[in-house]
């Protein structure tokens, strides 16, 4: 006789013990017998008069192995319980209710359980032990107390197929007319205050084991279990609440959803999304690049990729298109890219789906494939009708995270707002939207303006930049030039033709010139002349022999293949100049997240040749926090320390720079508060005012200003020149120069006048030497700690 026991109940921890007896069996058996004609009554007559030698069946008994004594009368008294012709198709099974101890299982039961295989152990799913004492509780209360207490919650049995490696999903319905509950000697009496204590108490278990304990009452007889295979609408289940999900785990429970759902173990899934203006694949927005019928395939022409079937009813009627032989699909289409694709990937049958995820043209295409012919068609595509609505929810979700992303990733890198000042700016939006919501007829958005800021600016500027650009273009060109010489030499030797040596001193003209130097318009002149004059007459000497047809090749080769011209030294020049720059924001960048740490703060920094940055800083651009002069102290001694350790940065970098580059770095101090408005036009923030457009006029003039009296710039490499107004900045900063000696990072100052600049005068000047260090760790040398410790002291 079968067992089946679910492992996570503990059939001792109940508040009633258990008695198996079919007296409620019988008096049916007992009711057939007496009425005239009833089918059942010869059957029932035979079973009762087994059941009369044995009437420990209708007293019951406790002890189990009396089941294995009984075996036979008790499988006569449930034959009718369990008739042949069903039992391949239900799955039923005789219990002991709670304990799913049973006795008596129909075939397709006991064949469940042998494909379980050795091992697996059953268990009710989400069930604690405290909840079913509850559950048995609240039965003994609607039971013998008349109380219409609902608490119920389904049973689940998850069950292995090892046939088909797919977990399935059963239902429980419990059968219990053929049990009773009897109270013992030792059981409360449950009063109306006790069932009113225990509605408000469902998660204290002892108020329950105080009203009920452990074996306070009888429930004897047995039950009825019915299993109903719901895996596939488990697999339904779970396949919409997965597709609510974005995370990178979607793709690969999907599959697993699908699997279930249609019973194919190695069913495999993809997405890709198309482009349906360009006919190109773009990366999926679900997951990336998560296609079965793409491979590793970047772009492609979907009229030659696909069959004209496929392009016509999947991207020109957004229709589901299935292929149940993909050998058949090969043939009719002459081996196209596509089935060979599928093939490669050991795709035989596929359901292709196509889901429009937005009101732009972009295509979702839900790709459904398994290793076998005619397993996926167009009847087992009828299957996914209930779902579909499903996937284009989801993929329509998941197009617009994925286009809320772009938009963050543009407004971050090319239209962003600082973090420190997004509060104002979600403050107007909010302003705008009530306006709106209240009928009001064009509202304006509010002016971003914070009043009362400190200004800091600096610059680490790479020295001499253009006459290094001209200095590489001058050598570019003086290369080319010697080439088309090289070139027409050549051809004189096997052509005596005059226009070569013509040719050759007007080039040898222009090589002097560029010797001499570069004046505006000389590059474009030169290239203009090669264009007319030269490459055409190349053609002809290029078809002479092979020896002058190499040495045209070799003259082509050598120039850049988008701007045709010798493209080495600026290149060179070009690559240092990136490096350099890419270096110096990334150390800029992750120390201005220390600065933000000491107190919120606006900045903004650009690359030209070199790095520029500006902050402000004051009561008006934070929210929520108290503004103090101390924090504007802070961030000049920070800001003269970390353009002490970018001065580092590019000086140990410099040996390894294609083109050697250095710097020169300043910083200008402005010692009076100031307004910025936020420029709607310009998407960028601006000083706001007459006169404190001043402070923009200065920083655009000073980095070429000169020393007073002197041809000698005020910046230079090495050292990093700090511009004042008032005497009272350079005692401030002298402070911080001092302390920054006493850390080596700082040497020798010299006090400079900065000659006057146009509509600018009466500026001054410390100019610091800055201390080399051996590698790029100076750049650890200050913490956000040491800082303040320094100011302090």
């Amino acid at each position: 006789m079968a067992k089946l026991i679910a492992q996570n109940i503990n059939k001792g921890n109940l508040p009633f013990q258990f008695q198996l007896g079919f007296d409620k069996v019988i008096e049916h058996y007992r009711n057939y017998v007496k009425i005239a004609n009833h089918p059942y009554a010869d059957i029932a007559r035979k079973i009762l008069s087994h059941v009369e030698k044995n009437p420990i069946l209708i007293e019951g008994f406790t002890d189990l192995d009396q089941l294995e004594t009984y075996k036979e009368e008790i499988n006569l008294i449930l034959n009718p319980l369990f008739p042949r012709l069903l039992s391949s198709n239900e799955i039923k099974a005789a219990i002991i209710p709670f304990t799913f101890y049973s006795f008596r299982l129909s075939d397709r039961f006991e064949k469940i359980i042998e494909n379980a295989g050795e091992g697996y152990e059953f268990e009710v799913r989400n069930y604690e032990e405290n909840e079913l004492y509850i559950m048995a509780c609240v039965i003994i209360l609607n039971y013998c107390y008349g109380y219409k207490l609902d608490l119920k919650r389904p049973f689940f049995f998850d069950i292995p197929d090892k046939n088909t490696g797919i977990m399935m999903h059963y239902r429980v319905a419990i059968n219990a007319d053929f049990m009773e509950i009897i109270p013992n000697e030792n059981a409360p009496k449950i009063t109306e205050d006790d069932f009113k204590i225990l509605l408000d108490n469902y998660e204290n278990i002892e108020i329950w084991k105080e009203k009920f304990p452990l074996n306070s009452y009888v429930f004897k007889g047995f039950c009825l279990m019915n299993l109903f295979d719901v895996t596939a609408e488990e697999s339904l289940s779970s396949l919409k609440d997965n597709l609510l999900r974005s995370d990178e785990n979607l793709v690969v429970d999907l599959q697993h959803n699908l699997r279930k759902f249609f019973n194919i173990n190695d069913l495999k899934l993809g997405f890709s999304i198309f482009d349906a203006i360009n006919s190109r694949v773009c990366d999926a927005t679900i997951v990336k690049k998560e296609s079965i019928i793409l491979n590793e395939t970047a772009e492609i022409m979907c009229g030659d990729y696909f069959c004209e079937g496929i392009v016509e009813s999947v991207f020109g009627k957004h229709l589901p298109f299935t292929i149940s032989d993909v050998e058949t699909y090969g043939k009719n289409t002459n081996q196209n890219p596509f089935y060979k694709n599928l093939k490669k990937n050991g795709i035989r049958s596929i359901i292709l789906i196509p889901i429009k995820a937005t009101e732009n043209d972009d295509l979702a295409l839900l790709e459904i494939g398994s290793p076998r012919p005619y397993e996926l068609n167009s009847v087992t595509l009828q299957k996914l009708n209930d779902i579909l609505h499903v996937f284009k929810a989801a993929v329509k979700r998941s197009s617009e995270e994925h286009q809320n992303v772009l938009e963050a990733t543009i407004q971050e890198n090319y239209t962003t707002i600082h973090s420190s000042v997004k509060w104002r700016f979600y403050q107007a939006a909010e302003a705008y939207q009530q306006a709106l919501s209240n009928g009001v007829e064009n509202p304006k958005l509010e002016e971003i303006i914070f009043d009362d800021v400190y200004p800091l600016y600096g610059q680490a500027d790479i020295r001499n930049s253009s006459l290094a650009r001209n200095s590489a273009i001058k050598k570019d060109l003086i290369t080319q030039l010697h080439m088309a010489i090289g070139v027409l030499s050549e051809a004189c030797e096997f052509d005596t033709l005059p226009i070569y040596d013509e040719l050759m001193f007007r080039v040898n003209r222009y090589l002097a010139s560029v010797n001499k130097g570069l004046d505006a318009g000389d590059e474009i002149g030169i290239l203009d002349f090669l264009q007319r004059d030269i490459y055409p007459v190349f053609k002809h000497i290029k078809n002479l022999n092979p020896t002058l047809s190499a040495k045209v090749d070799i003259y082509m080769n050598s120039l850049d293949a988008k701007l045709n011209v010798v493209y080495e030294e600026r290149k060179h020049y070009e690559n240092s100049v990136t490096i350099l720059n890419d270096k110096l924001t990334f150390f800029l960048d992750k120390s201005q997240e220390e600065a933000q740490q000491m107190f919120p703060h606006y900045f903004e920094r650009y690359k030209t040749d070199g790095v520029e940055f500006n902050m402000y800083i004051g009561q008006s651009l934070v929210h929520h926090l108290d503004y103090s002069n101390l924090y504007l102290y802070n961030l000049r001694l920070w800001q003269l320390t970390t353009m002490c350790q970018m001065e580092n940065i590019a000086h140990t970098i410099k040996k390894e720079l294609p083109h050697p580059l250095e710097i020169a770095s300043l910083i200008l101090i402005h010692s009076d508060p100031l307004s910025i408005r936020f420029r709607m036009d310009e998407k960028q923030f601006d000083v706001d005012g007459a006169y404190n457009v001043r402070y923009e006029i200065i920083k655009k003039r000073i980095d070429k200003a000169n020393i007073k009296g002197t041809n000698q710039r005020l910046t230079m490499p090495g050292k990093i020149a700090i511009v004042y107004a008032q005497d009272k900045d350079a005692r401030e900063y002298r402070k911080y120069i001092n302390y920054l000696q006493s850390k080596n990072m700082l040497g020798k100052i010299e006090y400079l006048d900065v000659e006057d600049l146009q509509g600018v005068s009466g500026l001054k000047a410390l100019r610091v030497e800055v201390i080399y260090h051996q590698s790029e760790t100076s750049r650890d040398t200050m913490t956000i700690d040491q800082l303040l410790e320094g100011f302090k002291s």
